[in-house]
Formats: C-alpha cells, structure tokens, sequence
C-alpha cells in the first residue's frame, strides 16, 4: 500500500468515525451496528441515515410508561487522537425544543457539513466560537451598564491586592468559570507550567502564518504564557483572562452563544496547544521525529481487543481524554470496568469460532496525566432535550490502575472470572438471606425469626375474659354530686344497646336533686324516645378476651410448642448469622481481590477535581485543587481561592447532594514526582519561586503590571487623602460660618467676657460639634443634652460648697460621668441601648483615651444654650475657654476626630438597621434589603474593631437571610405565574435585588447563609425538569447561571438607601420599638 493509499485509508475512517459520533450524539443510538446501517442506507448523506434512525425509533411501539420516559445516554468517543487522527464534532443538544425535531436536525447537519467544506472549520470550534463571543460581550456590555452588576471590581485597588503568596485567582468574564476551573487545574500542575511558561514560538512565526492553525494557536500560547506570568507573579488577588479569551473568540466568527462544556473545552485546548508545541518540535528536530510534550504528558495508548462476527482483531488507539458513564454505576473502578469491556466478550477465550460480537480496552501505555471524563448528561428523546444525571459516584484519592493493564491481561481476566464467580454466589446468598428477612406470602411480609417469636408470644398468652360493661362503676355518682344513679335498663334492652351507649347509660347518672326527679316511668319513656341502634348486630361477645390469646391450650400442648417454636427460632437466627456472615466475607474477598502487591505498582493521585453544579443546560463549574507542598485541598472558585478538605470534596464531588457533581478527574502518577515539583536554581540549588520562576520577557511584563497596579493604589490614596482633607475644610468652613453667625447675634445685645469665636488659635479644631453633642439652634436633641447638663450643674452647686464657675464645672463633669459610667456599666434589656442615649457611653464601653472623654465632656458643658441664667452662662464659658487651653499635645485632634466618627458611623448603622426592620416589619421586603444589607455590613466593620462597636451580627444576619429568601420567594411565585408582566418583574427582583447580594451570603461560609443560598437556588433549578412555555424557558436558561454562579467577590452597590432625619429621643422610641417587636417574633418563633 502506497503513503497516499495509506493517507486516503486514514481520512476515510476518520470521516466515518465523525459520523458515526454525529449521529450517536443526534439521535441517542448507541447501537453501533444500527448505526453504521443507516450510514450504508444513506450512502453517507446525513439527513437521510437521521431520517432512517428517527423513523426506525418511531415504529418501537410504546409499551407503557416506564418505557415511555426511559432515556438513552449520549455516548461519548471511546478515544480522542492526537492532532489530526480524529477530529470529534460535538453537536449542541441543548438548544430550544423544535415541533418537527427530525427536519431541524436534518438542516443543521446539512449546514454545518457546508460551512465545514466552506472553511475547514469544524462545529465543535464554531461551539467554542460561540461561548467565547458570548463571555467577550458580556464583559464589553458590563462596562456600559449602570445598574450594580454581580462582577464589578471593588473601586478600593486594595480589596484587590494579593495577600502574600496565596494562589492567584481568575475573574469571570461572563460564563468563563469552565476557563477558570480548566485552567487553574493545569497552571497547578508544574511541569505545565513550566512548559506553557518555557515556550518559545518558532523562528517563522515573524513571517505570515502559513495555515489557519498558526494564525489561531500561536498568539493564543503567547496571551496563555502571559496569563500564567500574572497567575505565578503578579500582585494582584486575581487577573483578568480576558485577552486570552479574545483570542479564542476571534478564531471563529458565529453569532450563537451558549455556556461551555468543560471536557469539550478542555479536549480543544490541548489539541491547540498540541499544535503549537508541534511546530516548535518540527523545527527544532528537523530530519528527526519530533517529540511533543503535550502529547508525551496527556496522551496515553489502549490495545483493543475483540471479535466481530467470528474474526478476531487487534489495534492499538491513543487517547486523551478517557470518557466513563457514570449511570448504573457506583463508584469509578465500576465505570471503568464497564469501559473496558464492551458486547459479549465470552469467546474472546475460548477456542471456538463464534459469531459474537465485543471487545476488551487494555491499555499499554498510560499518560503521567489521566483525565476521566465523567459522562453526566444524557439526552431523553421523550422530552427532546438533555438532562443531567446526579447519582452519587465515588472516587479514591489513589487510584491503583494494574488491573487494566496489557501486561496484567491474563491475571485480571482470572480475577474478573473470580469475582463474577464470587458475585454469582453472592446473588444466590442475597437470595436466601431475603428470604428469612421478609418472609411470608402476602403483600406484608416480615423476618422469620421475629413471626416465630409473635407465635410463642401468642401461644404463652393467658385469656382474660371480662365483658366491657363489667368495668364501668355505675354505683359512683360524678364527681361534686350527691344524686342517685338512674335504673339500669333491662338485659334485653342493655343488649341491643352498642357498647358505647349501653357504657353511656350506665355511667351518666343524672344531675338533679332528688325532689327534682321525674317519676319512674316518666323516666323511662324519656331513655328510650332518644335511643338510636345502628350496630345492634355488632354488639360484643361477654367473654371477648381482652387480648388475643389461644382459647383452650393444655400444659402439654403449651410445653411442646414452646419448645419447637424457641428451637427453630434458635435455628433461623444461626441460619441468618451464617448467611450474613458469608455475605460479609464474599464482599470483603471482592475489596481485596487487586490489594496484593503486584496489583498496586501503578499508582495514580488525584490531583484535581472539576465540579459543576446545576442542570444540564445551565450551571457553574469550579476545581477542587491539591497542594502536595501545603498537604491540602484548595478550592479555585473564580477569584476566590480558599482553603478545603477532603470532606469538602465529596460533598460537592460525589454527587447524590445538592446538584453539584464531579464532571472531570485528573490524575497524576505518583511515581513521577517532576509532575508536581518546583525547579532549583542549577547555580545555588534554591528552589524557584515567584518571579525568579519566568523567562526575561515575561519578568518584565509581570513588572510592568505590577507597576500599574501599584500606580493605582498610590492614586487611590492620594484621592482617599485628598477627600479626607476636604472633609476637613469643610468642617472648618462650616465652623467659621456658624462662628461669624454667633459673633452676629453676641454683638447687637451684651458683649461676652470670653469670646471661644472671636479669636480661635490656628490650632484649633472646628468647634461645630455634632447633632449628638451641640446644635446651632435648640434642636431636640440639644435640648435633651441641655437638661441633663443643666441637671449635672444643679447638683454640683447644692452639694458643693465652693461657688466658682471653674469649681462648679469640676463638680458637674464628675457628677456626669458618674451617671453615664452606670448607664455603661448597666446589663441593659435589648430595646434599651444607653449607647444610642449619649456618646460617652459609647466611648466608656469601648475604652476610648481619658483625654477623648474629657474633650467630650468639655464641649457638652460649652454648649451655647446653656446660657439662660448667669450660673450656667459662667460654667459655659469656663468650659469653652479651657477648650481653648488644650494644646496639641494634649488632645491628638486626629485621634479625637476619628473617635466621633466612629460613633457617628454608628448611629448611621443603628438608622439602617431600625428602618430596614421596620420595613421588614411591614412585609415591604424590596425596601428593607437595602437598609439590612447596608447595616449588616456597616456593623460588621464596626464589630471587627471591637465587640461594643455594632449591634448583634447574628440579628442583623437573621433578617438579611430572611428578607432575601422572602423576595426569592415572591419572584419564584411571579415566575410560576407565567403572565408576562409577573414573570418580567419576578426575574427583575432576582437580577436587581437578590443575585448581586448572593456573594455577600458565600462570602464568610456561614452554615446559615449557605443553606439560604442553597434553597433559593434549589427552588429555580426545580423548574429545570418541569414543561413551560418556550419563552420562559429561554429565560430561565438565561437567568439560571448568574444564579448559580458561586462567586464570593463582593458586590458594591453605589447607591447607599438615604437615611431619615432622626433626633436622639426619637432614635431611641424608634430603636426601643421595634427590638420590642423583634424580641416578641423571636419568643413566638420559639
């Protein structure tokens, strides 16, 4: 055979095996043999072998209703080739639902085989296309949006900046969180790294690009290079992929989006950079064969074995990416037996010459990185779309793979044969074992050994025969009474009475007295007119037993029994025992049948663990990464990468919890430890790390971000700076202003002897104090602060007997402070917060300086309306003049400054959190998150600086949970609806209201919050799997991943809700309220 003979062999059966693919992935049909008739039916068009296959499904009659809804699974290549061998096309099933199915498939595959012999380019790279334009647009569109959005970045350059060398995470650009998972799964491994980090494009790359593939793969290395630089050095807590998923997105041009699938998108991506690492190896080993890393690290080799009707063959197939079902099956050695072994394998064996038909998969050649892909999705062709499957899966950490080597062929058959042996055997067991568990003939049945006892129960019984009526006292009269029972009717009356009513009559003397009572005959007629005897022929026998219980039994009879009974009681326990036990020992032999040496020398670790949670047409994906160096678990969820466990991991892997699953394991070799090694220095033998890790090129890109990063932090702290100064001046002009208003007023009526406004120092502060402290005009709350002053003032002068204002000042801040450091002190119920009342009690709870609170103290004693009699008006300028006396030194205004801020960010949370309760209160639950979702985080900025700072965490958590799963509510009710109006304003609520606030329930992993979350999501995926108008499910598929995406990036909501205006004494009513209200629900609750 001729090269090109060999070359045009090659291509056909790559032709035919995409076919084959297409049409299994169209049509469900996993029957090979089905499916190569329909391609010799058709001569190779298509339209017509979907045609022959949907109509040949159309003429299975169908049976009942288990038949009716059974699924067939979508069957996934048993290999992927390298390069060019195959080129798998994977058709999207997860499209809108057509009313003729059969012609849409058919124009679909009639234009996607026309736009593939138009450009070359296949329909799985037009899907990637697709995804790739539509995470490219969603990034552009989120910049020109004004409402909040879920993935706005902190405006605070330090939110953003990378705590030490924590991994770096990878922002979602808009349905990337399967770029993120993929590629923070391979970054991890750093023999990858190094490769990807290590390249160098071929010479000829400055000349044009010969082919399609060096335009598309060749600036894709170098965007992939430039992002691994960021993700090893840069400062910043996660990166951008964006420019790399321009790049995918400007090989193809499509105009359809959809969500990617990870096994799909991984499989591409090594085929690219296969193709990038190839070009490089041809040029550097020109006249030799190339070797390419990617294929030496991903690609592995199977011998496959089998016959097809009577002849035997053998090929060898390489693959990457090695697919398992997962339905049926439970655990991963059980899904990959079933993966190497296909049809009737039986004379694969034996020396005769069948006619069946099967094949064994042994592999020869394993790769140091094995990828399973876990085939979660299946597609029901009665409902005409796919679904996903969530039986739970297990998987080891440590993966022993000797028994599906070819060199182990001989043994594991022997194993296989002992076990199916072992399994047989334990069937019949199972068998037996059900017997004496559920034993019996009728619907009811119950272990044997238990009916057994029941019967020696019954037979040791002694009958109690006693009439019911016998126990009724009829003599007592009722309780309090002293009347006379009535005459008991007659025998024969008594018997046609039912139970109940004879038990009436005889037990309900009357009430009246004696005189009172009708004659005896009078009495009788008044019993009989209202007796009513409906059960009369259902009256009971006067010696019922009172249990059941055998009637006539002698001594002997009971011995004998007795002794049979416990005697085979005794031998049907054994008989379990035995059973149970050889069950136990079958199950054990089965575990241990591959633990022997020989059969553990080829050890896989997991290294990593892709996980996607939701439907088949709409989820989040995230990776469970190992750290050999840390020994643990790291969860890679976008930018968020946060320490885990094992525990974790199986939650969220196994599947059978929640809707989360494993949908791609990798493997490592353990005997290959270059896989996860770090690179020395050949020059010190230090180990690399950071950006002694990158080539000269990338160095310097790695420092020039870094530069820019670092440019923004110092610009966000020259604005921040700057703010802050002109906060200042602002105070001091507004100080100056009320100043010149005061000197105003002073001037046209008595000039004051200590003026504080007519000549400040320059180093005075603003001596505008807040709402809390002093008002301009006597305001309520000045007022309030007024009277207590004036209260203090008057007890200093009756109990002090030196009269002088300095002397009565002293007095009155003593007796002051006094009074506040019991408030302080005092264990208050939570309607009554002292704290709200007056600001020292917020300063002694929270330690501040003593200079802090006299300063305070001083300005309360200084305030301007005071001034109603001479006594006070002398205390007061006493006070304002020792203000003036305080030097720098003394009193650090910055720090005295920050103190009153403090406590006014906490009136500020104390007014969000009334107004949104009182919201909450009202059932206006749109207006409430707000003002919840502010104070919560408002008071736990507070809380972070000291206990006494905020308010109850825990309450503010409980209504913020409870305000958003009440709006999820209200919008899945408007959703079920299905009027326009209602369904458009349900999804508004969620996009506007509830999805931004999701992160900040992920955020801190409170059990709490993460079960809120958990139910909200559940409630929207539940109507994944229900029928509904194509529109609204269009819009579910669109709304469902922002739902489910599980990033804990914080949203910033720009628009803070206004606060109302409140006075301290209404604050308090206000605060006192509703605490009293909240207490009372919580009482109730209970």
């Amino acid at each position: 055979m001729t090269v090109e003979q060999n070359v045009l062999q090659q291509h056909s059966q790559k032709h035919q095996q995409t076919l084959l693919n297409q049409l299994r992935e169209v049509t469900g049909t996993t029957d090979v043999q089905l499916l190569q008739q329909a391609l010799q039916v058709s001569n190779g068009d298509m339209a017509e072998a979907v045609a022959f296959l949907t109509e040949k499904n159309a003429k299975v009659p169908q049976q009942d209703e288990t038949t009716y809804y059974q699924t067939s699974q979508v069957a996934s290549d048993r290999y992927i080739s390298v390069g060019s061998q195959a080129d798998t096309n994977v058709i999207d099933l997860t499209g809108d639902d057509k009313d003729d199915l059969q012609r849409a498939i058919a124009l679909s595959l009639e234009e996607s085989n026309r736009a593939f012999r138009e450009t070359g380019i296949t329909d799985e790279e037009q899907a990637i296309s697709r995804v790739l334009e539509a995470s490219i647009a969603e990034n552009k569109a989120s910049l020109k949006r004004t409402h909040t959005e879920v993935w706005s970045d902190s405006p605070n350059p330090h939110d953003r900046k990378r705590i030490e060398s924590c991994p770096v995470g990878l922002k979602n650009v808009g349905n990337t969180c399967w770029f993120s998972a993929v590629i923070q799964s391979l970054f991890n491994l750093l023999e990858f790294q190094r490769l990807v980090l290590n390249y160098s494009p071929p010479a000829r790359v400055h000349d044009l690009p010969r082919n399609q593939k060096e335009h598309r793969n060749l600036p894709f290395m170098q965007e992939l290079r430039n992002l691994f630089s960021l993700m090893v050095g840069s400062k910043r807590k996660y990166v951008d992929p964006s420019r790399a998923v321009e790049i995918l997105k400007d090989a193809f041009k499509s105009s359809e989006s959809q969500q990617q699938d990870v096994s799909e998108f991984t499989h591409k991506l090594l085929d690219w950079l296969e193709d990038a690492f190839q070009m490089k190896a041809e040029e550097d080993r020109e006249g030799e064969k190339p070797k390419n890393p990617m294929v030496e690290l991903f690609y592995g080799r199977f011998l496959a074995v089998g016959v097809l009707e009577g002849k035997k063959f053998e090929n060898t197939e390489m693959f990457g990416q090695y697919p398992l079902q997962v339905n049926g099956f439970k655990d991963l050695h059980e899904c990959l037996e079933a993966a190497m072994i296909e049809g009737e394998i039986e004379s694969l064996h034996s020396a005769e010459n069948s006619a069946r038909s099967g094949q064994e998969h042994w592999f020869t050649e394993l790769p140091p990185v094995l990828t399973f892909e876990l085939s979660r999705f299946e597609f029901n062709q009665a409902l005409g779309r796919p679904e996903k499957i969530h039986n739970k899966l297990e998987f080891p950490s440590m993966l022993y793979m000797d028994r599906y080597m070819d060199r182990n062929r001989e043994i594991t058959r022997i194993k296989r044969e002992e076990i199916r042996r072992l399994k047989e055997h334990l069937t019949l067991l199972q068998q037996r074992l059900e017997r004496y568990l559920s034993y019996g003939s009728g619907p009811k049945r119950f272990p044997l050994a238990d009916v057994l006892q029941y019967a020696m129960e019954f037979a040791s019984s002694k009958p109690v025969c006693t009439s019911p009526v016998d126990d009724i006292d009829s003599s007592a009269p009722p309780g309090g009474t002293t009347g006379q029972p009535l005459p008991l009717p007659s025998t024969a009356e008594q018997d046609c009475l039912p139970p109940l009513e004879s038990a009436s009559l005889v037990s309900s003397p009357t009430t009246a007295p004696p005189a009172a009572q009708p004659q005896p005959q009078q009495q009788q007629q008044q019993q009989r007119v209202p007796i009513h005897k409906p059960f009369t022929q259902s009256r009971l026998p006067p010696d019922l037993p009172m249990h059941p219980a055998p009637r006539n039994i002698t001594e002997e009879e009971l011995s004998v029994l007795e002794g049979c009974l416990h005697r085979w009681r005794s031998e049907v326990e054994n008989d379990t025992r035995d059973l149970q036990g050889s069950i136990t020992r079958i199950h054990r032999t089965i575990e241990l049948m591959y633990s022997d040496k020989s059969m553990m020398q080829v050890p896989y670790r997991l290294h990593a663990v892709l996980v996607h949670e939701g439907q088949a047409n709409a989820g989040h994906y995230w990776a469970y990464i190992y750290d050999p160096h840390q020994r643990c678990w790291m969860k890679y969820n976008d930018i968020s990468v946060t320490k885990s466990s094992w525990e974790e991991l199986v939650r969220d892997s196994f599947g059978g919890y929640r809707n989360a699953s494993a949908y791609c394991l990798m493997y490592i070799n353990d005997k290959k430890p270059f896989l996860i090694e770090e690179e020395f220095d050949k020059e010190t033998g230090q180990i690399l790390s950071g950006m002694d890790k990158l080539p000269p090129d990338l160095k310097q890109y790695v420092k020039e971000d870094n530069e820019l990063f670092d440019k923004e932090i110092e610009e966000w702290d020259i604005l921040q700076a700057r703010k802050a100064q002109q906060e200042k001046l602002a105070l001091v002009a507004a100080a100056a202003a009320a100043s010149a208003a005061s000197n105003t007023s002073t001037s046209s009526s008595s000039p004051q002897p200590m003026s504080i406004e007519s000549s400040p120092p320059d180093n005075a502060a603003p001596q505008q104090d807040p709402e809390y402290m002093e008002q301009p005009s006597p305001t309520n709350d000045s007022k309030h602060l007024q009277e207590d002053t004036e209260r203090a003032i008057s007890r200093a002068a009756a109990e002090q007997q030196e009269r002088s204002p300095e002397a009565l000042l002293n007095a009155a801040i003593k007796l002051e402070y006094a009074r506040l450091l019991r408030f302080a002190q005092e264990d208050t119920p939570p309607e009554n917060d002292y704290r709200l009342q007056h600001i020292i009690v917020y300063f002694i709870q929270n330690q501040a300086p003593k200079k802090i609170l006299e300063r305070t103290l001083l300005t309360q004693f200084a305030d301007r309306n005071l001034a109603f009699d001479e006594r006070c008006k002398s205390i007061m300028n006493v006070a304002r003049a020792k203000l003036d006396l305080i030097k720098p030194e003394e009193v650090n205004m910055d720090e005295y400054e920050m103190w009153h801020q403090a406590y006014r960010n906490f009136r500020d949370t104390t007014v969000f959190m009334v107004t949104g309760l009182e919201f909450f209160q009202k059932t206006n639950y749109m207006e409430a998150l707000m003002y919840l979702i502010y104070s919560y985080q408002y008071n736990r900025e507070l809380l972070s600086k000291g206990l006494y700072r905020g308010h109850s965490e825990e309450l503010l958590g409980h209504y913020r949970r409870e305000c958003l799963l009440k709006l999820n509510e209200q919008a899945a009710a408007m959703f079920e609806s299905g009027e326009e109006p209602e369904v458009t304003t349900g999804l508004g609520i969620m996009n506007e209201l509830v999805v931004p606030c999701i992160p900040l329930l992920l955020i801190h992993e409170t059990e709490r919050d993460l079960l809120a979350v958990e139910d909200m999501r559940n409630r929207w995926c539940s109507y994944l799997g229900q029928e509904m108008e194509s529109n609204l499910q269009e819009k579910l598929t669109d709304f469902l991943p922002k739902l489910l995406d599980c990033s804990t990036e914080i949203k910033s909501f720009h628009d803070p809700p206004k606060l109302p205006t409140y006075s301290t004494l209404e604050l308090c009513e206000r605060f006192s309220c509703i605490m009293a209200a909240v207490c009372r629900a919580s009482s109730e609750g209970r």
